[in-house]
């Protein structure tokens, strides 16, 4: 590309080595979370959200389970004044619930910040001022002694305000544009606000390191949050929090690996919604986690309610590929991705096995919600054998014998190939019925008596075929094979009955046997299914349409 020359890195490494995070291999326990839905994915909204939208998402936030939760900035606008009013003086904060509200580290907004917040049980004020080298210079035009000594002030109105208000408010502290900022210069400006706080075991102080616009790869992250949080003052009694964006597509493993060096908290949105490219996914976040074994401490079991709800507040849509939420992450098309699927689903439950290790599911789907027959196997032309038999015996309970479910597959694979569709299930089940099942394109047998002659079987079999009606005998070994036999005999055609397979479907008193049949011509096989009350019934049936697809298949 073009102009690729007018770029250059624009973050910083800390001053020394900072690589301890590398040394370990996953994050292993749950960070604390706290939601900006509210805030960063409210104004990234081409509509921002209606006051009712908010309380109600607020309400889908706590459900979740997010105890920290920040509702907006109210000196910014009096929507976002209001809706906080309406969660204190509606009593919709629960106890055990912290709001978090944000504010510049300027005079006036945070008094009108705090007279929002009068009345509410568990707060964080959150103050930020920018940091970076070219806020500094381009928008601020003000020194780093300068800049530092806006966010002390900052952080001294805070203290002052509340202990005028008698609360128990805690702080937050973010050096806007970390990214852009040197390490050791957002370190000086944090522990310079700490000084100021000077928090406590049972008054912690949040340190937040904001990525806000991601402008390195997230080793760099990793290595300067790694920095800052072994040199914090104060560090036992400092919650130090990651809030990054997703500018690079690395929102997510930015965000993982800044917990490996050392952060408590994330800051991020459902579904990485926010400016830009967004901030870090937590969804994502934290299932990464539960499907590692780790309790992220968030109930995502009802995604597709969440997904429904996302969208309901947001008008945003979940991208069907969005990790663990997407409605097609689970779904398999391929047919050896399908086949893979099937059998390990099979050997999990002969084998009753408590951990989880199926191919191509990186969890369980229905620990989010999800379902096995619609979710997972998914059947167009690029699906085989082990999808569509899957599919089968899930939904109507057919075991297919195996060269049967090749001879299906094909069939649903042409028929979606030729509608370039999906297949439902119902769609599935109706091929099989159509093509294997019901054909009688040629001929049918409506009735059959048996008689026994010896050690063996006579048969007399009606035949009816383009119009006409005979009825045909002949002897076998058994009843299936002498109607085998009369049909050999009738037709004129020789070939080879290689496979019948039967068990039943259903329930008890309203149970039906299925058979299937198999049979061999020239080298090549031929499947029909019989489905009646009576097994001698249903194997005949399955025959005829084995046959019938025969002579089909000649014509």
């Amino acid at each position: 590309m073009k102009n690729y020359q007018n770029y250059a890195k624009q973050y910083f490494l800390p001053p020394v080595k900072c690589m301890k995070w590398a040394e370990k291999d996953a994050v292993d326990h749950a960070p604390v979370w706290c939601s900006v839905d509210l805030r960063d994915g409210n104004q990234a909204l081409i509509e921002p959200m209606s006051l009712e939208q908010k309380v109600e998402f607020f309400k889908l936030l706590v459900k979740i389970g997010f105890k920290e939760i920040e509702v907006g900035f109210p000196a910014a606008s009096d929507t976002e004044y209001t809706f906080l009013r309406t969660l204190i003086e509606q009593n919709l904060i629960p106890d055990d619930v912290t709001v978090q509200v944000l504010t510049q580290a300027r005079e006036h907004i945070i008094k009108k910040t705090f007279e929002a917040i009068r009345g509410a049980k568990n707060v964080i004020v959150h103050v930020y001022n920018s940091t970076s080298v070219a806020q500094r210079e381009q928008v601020f035009k003000k020194d780093k002694a300068q800049i530092l000594q806006i966010a002390v002030e900052g952080a001294k109105l805070l203290k002052k305000l509340t202990e005028e208000a008698g609360a128990n408010y805690r702080f937050e502290y973010s050096p806007e544009s970390f990214t852009g900022t040197e390490p050791e210069y957002a370190l000086e400006v944090c522990n310079a606000v700490l000084d100021v706080w000077q928090p406590t075991s049972d008054r912690k102080a949040v340190i937040n390191i904001p990525a806000t616009v991601e402008n390195g790869m997230p080793h760099v992250f990793a290595q300067q949050v790694e920095y800052i949080s072994e040199r914090l003052h104060y560090r036992e009694n400092v919650m130090l929090s990651l809030h990054p964006h997703n500018d690079r597509g690395c929102g997510v493993a930015a965000t993982e690996m800044g917990l490996l060096a050392g952060a408590d908290r994330v800051e991020g949105t459902l579904f990485g919604n926010g400016e830009r490219t967004g901030n870090a996914d937590i969804v994502t976040i934290a299932m990464n986690m539960f499907s590692q074994g780790v309790d992220p401490e968030l109930d995502f079991s009802s995604m597709p309610q969440i997904c429904a709800k996302y969208t309901e507040f947001t008008n945003m849509e979940v991208s069907p590929r969005q990790p663990y939420a997407g409605s097609l992450v689970f779904a398999a098309f391929s047919g050896s991705h399908q086949d893979a699927i099937a059998k390990g689903m099979q050997w999990r439950k002969e084998r009753g096995n408590e951990l989880w290790n199926v191919p191509y599911l990186p969890i369980d789907p229905k620990d989010v919600g999800r379902e096995y027959q619609t979710d997972v196997i998914r059947i167009n032309s690029q699906s085989g054998k082990g999808g569509v038999g899957y599919i089968l015996q899930e939904n109507y309970g057919l075991n297919l014998p195996a060269k049967f479910k090749e001879a299906m597959g094909y069939a649903a694979k042409g028929v979606s190939d030729k509608l370039h569709k999906e297949l439902k299930a119902d769609e599935v089940y109706q091929i099989f019925t159509d093509q294997f099942v019901n054909n009688r394109k040629v001929f049918e047998v409506p009735e059959c008596h048996f008689k026994q002659i010896g050690e063996g079987i006579e048969a007399s079999v009606t035949v009816e075929a383009k119009g006409s009606k005979a009825v045909v005998g002949a002897e076998g070994n058994g009843r299936l094979d002498a109607v085998t036999n009369a049909l050999k005999k009738y037709f004129d055609v020789q070939f080879t009955l290689t496979t019948y397979e039967q068990h039943s479907i259903g329930e008890k008193s309203d149970a039906q046997a299925l058979s299937y049949v198999g049979i061999e011509k020239a080298g090549k096989s031929y499947w029909g299914a019989g489905i009646n009350e009576d097994i001698i019934r249903s194997s005949i049936e399955a025959l005829v349409s084995a046959l019938n697809n025969y002579f089909e298949s000649v014509e």
